[in-house]
């Protein structure tokens, strides 16, 4: 039996299906291991014979025409029909697979006998999830936030599928993917989650086409959202679980055309009729326990729609679309070969002043300044405000487009700010350790970029962290990067790996943003200009500074300019 079967839809793919195949042709998994079955859909341009003449050259490709459909479940099914793999992997046309892809996902489902194996996703249409946090070997739904990767790119035991009869919905119909992906989650017994290698790329088409995308009414999506509902009902008991599994299609698909931004982008008509039929669906499809688990800006968002108040719903949305994180580097320095972050996360809102819990008799209610004058809103109370409240720190690899989440302990607490006035920050250390951060191995060379990213009293928001007055106090931003150190700290570069990688660690661009720069092995020296600036002992930085001023201005102009072109940062 072949190890994996890698299925395709395809569609008027065109010139895509050549993009896409070079990914799938070469994994090193070995070509006598795997097969890819290309399923065309009755395509009218030329897709039919670029997939014939791929097979042609190809012994482990095979091409199965048939009818069009007019969607992607069919063909997903004939796929998993004719596959010989043990394993089904399933990609669409527009999208790619990493090299080693299908060698180190089937390594996961065979070390753990798992149903489903989710490999981490990069790409335009990807940002960074929680999701690929970390690698888990065995999960089921109800221990892993699995349910917000819906998608069906993942990779599947086949007689998993075949047991349940677990099958696409075939035509036209809307949410066929997360049909798919609640019946097959409530019936796996293990779910493995490959966090450490990029897997899957989710592209964005440049014309604009991808396969997912595709108008529809409001009546008709949420009627699709309402059998996806109904499937998860039918197969959970009332309680705890069912509420959570519901959640998120509340929070998401719900919630989101009566939240920001898309609230303020409909107008008229348009937005009543959206607003009616979430409102019902609302009213009629989810359990009181879904909504009362909620966050407090998120369960009022819930309240104004099922009593009806659309006009509070867009004035809530202009007010809570101007909160903007703070972020507040407390400390910083390397220790034992490791950068240590000490950062406070808070929100503030557009007029500057912190988004805040005033306590009145006993109970804690939500920012009465946010929502003065709202009607529904009134006295709107956040009785359990540190559950909901969580966050991290992020690396972007801006090179690879990764998103790598280093050791943190984040702790949120209410923070007084006086007159029984209160605040949720979150707290805590964050250690990045660039011998292990990219899952496990070094980080690449090239320019990384710190973020922060909170969810408090549901508000959302990830920002790129900064230098903060608290921090450097005194330190005016410049356009290239510059290592300043928090006094007494030693904040500046460390030397790792063997060959020895040189990470400098410095705030850069115009916001001066944390960075950390990684220069290849054989490189591994400080410029000029980052070792006069990242040095934690105050006489020598004293010390090379007059020798730059005894220079004659040519000589230090020179000096200058040479320091400039031999930063790493600039331009990153």
């Amino acid at each position: 039996m072949l190890k994996v079967s890698i299925v395709v839809p395809v569609y008027n793919a065109g010139r895509y299906i050549d993009i896409c195949a070079p990914s799938l042709l070469r994994q090193t998994l070995g070509d006598d291991a795997y097969e890819i079955i290309y399923v065309d859909d009755g395509s009218t341009d030329d897709s039919a014979q670029r997939l014939d003449e791929l097979a042609g050259k190809h012994a482990h490709v095979r091409v199965i025409h048939q009818e069009n459909s007019g969607w992607p479940g069919k063909p997903r099914n004939v796929g998993i029909r004719e596959a010989r793999g043990e394993y089904v992997q399933f990609v669409d046309q527009d999208d790619e697979l990493t090299p080693t892809a299908l060698e180190h996902l089937h390594r996961l489902a065979t070390r753990n006998g798992s149903d489903i194996v989710l490999g981490k996703v990069v790409g335009t249409m990807a940002g960074p999830s929680n999701v690929f946090k970390r690698t888990l070997e065995r999960c089921t739904v109800e221990d892993a936030p699995l349910m917000e990767s819906l998608t069906p790119h993942k990779m599947f035991r086949r007689d998993f599928l075949l047991a349940h009869d677990l099958r696409f919905p075939e035509g036209p119909v809307r949410l066929e993917d997360q049909l798919f992906m609640v019946r097959a989650y409530l019936r796996a017994k293990t779910v493995s989650i490959l966090a450490d290698h990029p897997c899957y790329v989710w592209k964005r088409r440049d014309d604009g086409g991808n396969t997912s995308s595709r108008a529809s009414t409001p009546e008709d999506y949420y009627g699709h959202l309402r059998t996806v509902v109904e499937a998860i009902k039918q197969e959970t008991r009332p309680g705890p679980l069912q509420n959570h599994l519901l959640r998120r299609s509340y929070r998401v698909e719900l919630l989101r055309p009566v939240g920001e931004p898309r609230v303020l982008q409909r107008t008229g008509k348009n937005l009543e009729r959206y607003f009616d039929v979430v409102r019902a669906m609302a009213l009629e499809a989810y359990p009181p326990g879904v909504r009362d688990g909620l966050p407090a800006l998120t369960r009022l968002r819930a309240h104004l729609l099922e009593e009806g108040h659309l006009d509070s719903l867009v004035e809530l949305t202009r007010r809570t679309q101007r909160i903007r994180p703070e972020v507040t580097v407390d400390d910083i320095r390397w220790r034992d070969g490791k950068l240590h972050v000490t950062t406070t996360i808070g929100m503030r809102r557009a007029d500057g002043e912190p988004l805040a819990l005033v306590e009145r008799y006993g109970r804690m209610l939500l920012d009465p300044d946010l929502l003065d004058g709202i009607k529904g809103a009134e006295g709107w109370e956040a009785p359990h405000p540190l559950g909901h409240a969580y966050g991290e720190l992020l690396v972007h690899d801006t090179a690879q487009d990764l998103w790598w989440y280093p050791d943190a302990d984040l702790t949120p607490r209410t923070q007084p700010l006086g007159g029984g006035r209160h605040r949720v920050v979150l707290t805590g250390e964050t250690a990045i350790d660039p011998l292990t951060l990219a899952g496990g191995r070094p980080m690449e060379p090239g320019t990384h970029v710190v973020w922060a990213s909170a969810q408090l009293l549901g508000v959302g928001r990830r920002a790129r962290v900064t230098r903060s007055d608290t921090a450097t106090r005194g330190v005016g931003p410049g356009p290239g990067v510059v290592p300043v150190p928090v006094p007494g700290l030693g904040f500046g570069s460390v030397r790792v790996g063997t060959p020895p990688h040189l990470v400098v660690s410095g705030w850069g661009g115009a916001a001066g943003q944390l960075r950390l720069a990684v220069r290849p092995p054989g490189r591994a020296t400080l410029p000029h200009r980052i070792y006069l600036r990242t040095t934690s002992v105050p006489p020598i930085r004293r010390a090379a500074r007059t020798v730059l001023h005894r220079l004659p201005p040519d000589a230090r102009r020179r000096a200058k300019k040479l320091a400039r072109r031999a930063d790493p940062w600039s331009g990153a």
